[in-house]
């Protein structure tokens, strides 16, 4: 069951349908603002991130939100920020189930048309709250959790493949105005990952994985960090183990994948590093994308850029591996 939480300024308030559709009295009115600001973040853990996440909310000020591994179920997400959330104009779709997984989208934009689960997706073995969409100011969003995959030809690695098979035929059939955010637990390219040796053997880098993305890709949608910048060092995942953060030894699989029309408004595409330090951070960075106008310019592609000198490849063994 997803919850719907709408501030009082913003009415009538949506209700639940039957099935896994949400819908609401008011429809879409057409665009709502200048600018957009657009960002996903795996959170891993909404209440352990929550001195993290408000702040960050009022220093970035996003418009569209897509959180994921928020690992909280819709009421338990609801009490613990349906009120600081309300305060800042979010309108939310969460789809959480406790302990695991979880996404939510968060909106200051309007909330149309929203759909928790993913249609033709498998289970592992029960269906997982690992994505949810919504229409925000004319543009169908995806908030998706991608699965591991754990390890080569394992059954969670078909999982993950048969996951994303659904995926893309969902985004397929929808409107031309889409975007796909989230942790897709894929690096795309060898550019992706600090050094390609030190994931020999491990999911994200597979050529079936990328395959998969690939044909996610085919529809039509644009990587619009790597579009923007498609020969930097960028990273969105570090370890926690091992300083892998500190030594900038990380992954880019936190993606943002727009349609035509949505990569043709965008004029910034960014890693927000500064979310990743300090204290008790996610182990993922925000990605920020910004539509039509840049509020802080054409920043990027990593803000602050890291300081560690890179690495030569072979010399540095994933933590999993030691």
């Amino acid at each position: 069951m997803a919850s719907l939480l709408t501030p009082d300024c913003l009415l009538p308030r949506f209700t639940v349908t039957n099935g896994n559709t949400h819908s609401g009295a008011r429809k879409p009115i057409g665009r709502y603002r200048e600018n957009v600001r657009v960002t996903t973040w795996n959170v891993n853990s909404v209440k352990q991130r929550l001195p993290r996440l408000l702040p960050w909310l009022d220093q970035r000020r996003p418009d569209v939100v897509c959180l994921q591994e928020t690992k909280l179920a819709d009421d338990a997400f609801a009490e613990l920020l349906g009120d600081e959330l309300a305060r800042r104009g979010y309108e939310v779709a969460a789809h959480g189930e406790g302990r695991w997984n979880g996404v939510a989208i968060l909106s200051r934009v309007g909330l149309e048309d929203v759909v928790t689960g993913l249609a033709g997706a498998p289970g592992f073995p029960h269906p997982e709250a690992r994505a949810v969409a919504a229409t925000c100011d004319g543009v169908r969003v995806h908030s998706v959790y991608v699965p591991n995959g754990r390890t080569p030809d394992s059954e969670h690695y078909r999982y993950k493949l048969a996951w994303l098979a659904a995926l893309r035929d969902v985004v397929g059939v929808g409107p031309d105005a889409a975007v796909v955010c989230g942790d897709m637990n894929i690096a795309p390219a060898d550019a992706d990952v600090f050094d390609p040796a030190a994931y020999e053997g491990h999911t994200h880098v597979t050529p079936a994985e990328r395959a998969a993305l690939g044909d996610l890709l085919g529809l039509g949608l644009r990587d619009v960090v790597r579009d923007r910048w498609p020969a930097e060092r960028v990273f969105t995942y570090w370890d926690y183990r091992a300083g892998m953060f500190h030594q900038d030894l990380g992954m880019r699989i936190d993606l943002v994948l727009a349609s035509a029309p949505v990569a043709s408004r965008v004029r910034a595409a960014w890693v927000d590093r500064h979310a990743r330090k300090g204290t008790g951070p996610s182990d993922h960075a925000p990605v920020i994308v910004d539509l039509d106008q840049a509020p802080d310019g054409d920043i990027g592609p990593v803000v602050p850029p890291p300081s560690a000198p890179r690495r030569r490849p072979g010399t540095t063994k994933l933590p999993q591996s030691r």
